[in-house]
């Protein structure tokens, strides 16, 4: 007869793959001081990522901070990433806190319109936020991470949804996802994993002012839009997967659609 007094030893050897702890691992993250920025931010820093951060608004930033110091170790600054030397000031800001750092979050990014709803100066100011800086990012980061890291870049499924007023953010959001592909490709030999973020629609400061916190959140108890968190979970679940496999892209959309 079995002993009974005693559960039985259970073998989970093949149960679940290997998850490498984030704890000690440092990481940048562009547009970390609100919505899906801040988001990965905090989650990343309440497990022991020490971070540091960049939005435009030093009030953001500092709202920012205060939740990141809350439940981990951050810093961050003030920096608009479109200025010609924007990236280069963020990337600096970072080395001096972080040292070498292993993450690159690159999710700072404003909205845009239609090609002919916009004027030539906006026009170039959304390119240089949402897909130079984007570029310039990456290419600083895998520079300090040499032959281990991961960069992340937040896209969205705009890129594959295309209206007639999306062209321009479209445009660039599928810039960004033929980038990353090649990119991973370029990278993973190396040692540093490249992958896209594509979150549906997600309540955020950057739908404001045309879509309210009110609205937001009417959507988001509907279950018609996403919340921040939502995406953040997606990052820790590719930045926890083993170093042989890469998450190439991961889409996330609301369980449900408002109707157009």
């Amino acid at each position: 007869m079995p002993d009974l007094t005693e559960p039985p030893v259970r073998d989970l050897s093949d149960a679940h793959t290997e998850m490498p702890a984030l704890a000690g691992r440092k990481a940048i993250v562009t547009g970390g001081t609100t919505g899906i920025g801040r988001a990965i931010a905090v989650l990343l820093a309440s497990e022991g990522v020490k971070v540091y951060v960049c939005g435009r608004d030093p009030q953001h930033l500092e709202d920012g901070l205060d939740r990141i110091r809350q439940v981990g170790d951050g810093d961050g600054m003030s920096v608009d990433l479109a200025d010609a030397d924007g990236v280069d000031r963020f990337i600096a800001g970072a080395s001096d806190y972080l040292g070498d750092f292993d993450i690159a979050i690159v999710n700072a990014a404003i909205p845009a319109q239609g090609l002919t709803q916009m004027s030539a100066e906006e026009l170039r100011y959304a390119i240089a936020t949402d897909f130079t800086a984007y570029l310039a990012t990456a290419h600083a980061a895998a520079a300090i991470m040499k032959d281990h890291g991961d960069i992340v870049l937040i896209g969205s499924m705009s890129a594959h949804v295309l209206g007639p007023g999306s062209s321009v953010y479209a445009g660039m959001k599928a810039g960004i996802a033929g980038f990353a592909e090649a990119l991973r490709k370029e990278l993973g030999p190396k040692g540093i994993k490249v992958c896209n973020v594509e979150p549906g629609k997600t309540g955020a400061d950057f739908q404001y002012p045309s879509f309210s916190a009110e609205e937001q959140a009417e959507q988001i108890n509907k279950d018609w839009m996403l919340r921040a968190e939502d995406i953040a979970v997606a990052c820790h679940y590719l930045l926890t997967q083993p170093r042989r496999a890469v998450v190439q892209q991961i889409t996330i959309a609301p369980r449900t659609q408002e109707k157009e």
